[in-house]
């Protein structure tokens, strides 16, 4: 009973022993794992210029139609006879004129628009209506088309 249970310790321990040396020479005969460098971002760059744009609206002639009346019954109200009728002609041009301007900037759209240099040398711009947190030189990415957000070197 005795060489049995010596037996089996034997056993046990040259098992052991022989995972043990095949683990370890399993671990030094693996290539070393390889470092990759980062992925390459199509959409990362460098902010070249932040504009502010304002861009007159399109006067669709409700403006001109409305200042052309208004500014015609102000024009009647001065003269008399032929002095009159030039003066509601003359005033429903200048109230068209007036109407028309008054109408595109009421419509007038304003913007950001943020010119980036991306890392593959081409320019993209992108617009957005508040103003962004952004200076030039900062680190940005597209994303989507039409957000940009910074990004950590």
């Amino acid at each position: 009973m005795k060489t049995r249970l010596i037996s089996g310790f034997i056993a046990v321990a040259l098992t052991c022993g022989a995972h043990a040396a095949a683990a370890q020479s399993s671990s030094t005969t693996e290539p070393a794992a390889t470092t990759q460098a980062p992925a390459s971002c199509a959409t990362c760059g460098t902010v070249e210029s932040v504009r502010y744009v304002e861009q007159k609206g399109q006067g669709s002639g409700v403006g001109a139609v409305a200042g052309g009346v208004v500014g015609g019954v102000v024009g009647h109200q001065f003269g008399s006879g032929r002095g009159n009728t030039v003066a509601t002609i003359a005033g429903a041009g200048v109230g068209a004129l007036a109407g028309n301007e008054v109408e595109k900037n009421v419509k007038k759209k304003s913007y950001y628009v943020v010119t980036i240099r991306l890392d593959n040398g081409k320019k993209q711009s992108v617009s957005q209506t508040a103003k962004p947190a952004l200076r030039q030189g900062d680190r940005v990415k597209i994303i989507n088309g039409n957000r940009v957000a910074l990004i950590a070197d």
